[in-house]
C-alpha cells in the first residue's frame, strides 16, 4: 500500500510568505522608529532655544541597507555629540589648566569664528588691553577703558586724549560653570524603543489587509 499526502495551498511556500511579510514589517518598523525618534530629537533640540543648525546634525540610518530583515536596526546619532551631550547631562565645566572661565558679558560681543568670543579675540579685534579687576563678593571681572557704541559693543574712544572713555566690563571671571541640563535624549529614545513590538504588528497586518 502506498500513502500519498498532498497539502493544498503549499504550506512551505506559505511558510516562506509569512517570513517575507514578518521582514517587511519589522524594516518598516524600525524605519518608522529610528525617523520618529530624529525627529524628536530634533523637535527638542529647537524647542530648547538650541537652534536648528543643531537639530540638523541629528542623523538616522537603517541597517541593513536595501533588503527587509528580521534583524533590522535602526541607528540615530549627531554629528556634534560633544556639544549635544553636554546640553543631555548638564556638566560641570572646568577651565583645562585650573585658571578662570572667562564667560563674556554683552559689551564683548561675539567671535567671528562662532561660538563665545576668548579674551585673546577680543583684544585682537579691538585693540583694547583687558585689566583684571577681583571682587570678594561675586565673580571677577576682565574690563576694557573705552565706550560702548550703538550696539552696546565695547569699542575704542574715538578722542586720542581717552576722553570720554569708561570702564567696561567685557567678561566675568568664574571658576566653574554648571551647564543647565537643557535635553532628555533617553526618554524620547525609551518611546521609541517601546513602541516597536507595536509597530510591527500594525505593519504586519497593514501588509495581510493589501
Amino acid at each position: 500500500m502506498k500513502l500519498k499526502l498532498d497539502i493544498d495551498p503549499d504550506i512551505v511556500a506559505m511558510m516562506a510568505a509569512e517570513v517575507a511579510a514578518g521582514e517587511r514589517a519589522v524594516s518598516a518598523a524600525i524605519r518608522e522608529a529610528g525617523t520618529g525618534l530624529k525627529d524628536a530629537w530634533r523637535a527638542q533640540i529647537t524647542g530648547a532655544g538650541l537652534g536648528a543648525r543643531l537639530a540638523r546634525t541629528i542623523r538616522s540610518e537603517q541597517f541593513p541597507k536595501g533588503k527587509p530583515s528580521l534583524s533590522a536596526a535602526a541607528l540615530v546619532w549627531s554629528k556634534a555629540p560633544v556639544i549635544i551631550g553636554a546640553h543631555d547631562t548638564g556638566p560641570l565645566i572646568r577651565s583645562k589648566n585650573g585658571f578662570w572661565l572667562a564667560i563674556p558679558l554683552p559689551a564683548a560681543g561675539k567671535s567671528l569664528r562662532g561660538g563665545r568670543i576668548t579674551p585673546g579675540e577680543w583684544e585682537r579685534r579691538s585693540g583694547l588691553r583687558l585689566r583684571f579687576v577681583y571682587r570678594r563678593a561675586g565673580p571677577s571681572l576682565l574690563v576694557a577703558e573705552g565706550r560702548l557704541n550703538t550696539k552696546g559693543r565695547a569699542v575704542a574712544s574715538r578722542a586720542k586724549t581717552g576722553r570720554g572713555a569708561t570702564t567696561v566690563p567685557i567678561f566675568l571671571l568664574v571658576p566653574q560653570v554648571k551647564l543647565p541640563k537643557r535635553l532628555d535624549l533617553a526618554r524620547d529614545a525609551a518611546r521609541a524603543h517601546d513602541a516597536v513590538p507595536g509597530l510591527i504588528v500594525a505593519k504586519w497586518v497593514e501588509a495581510r489587509m493589501r
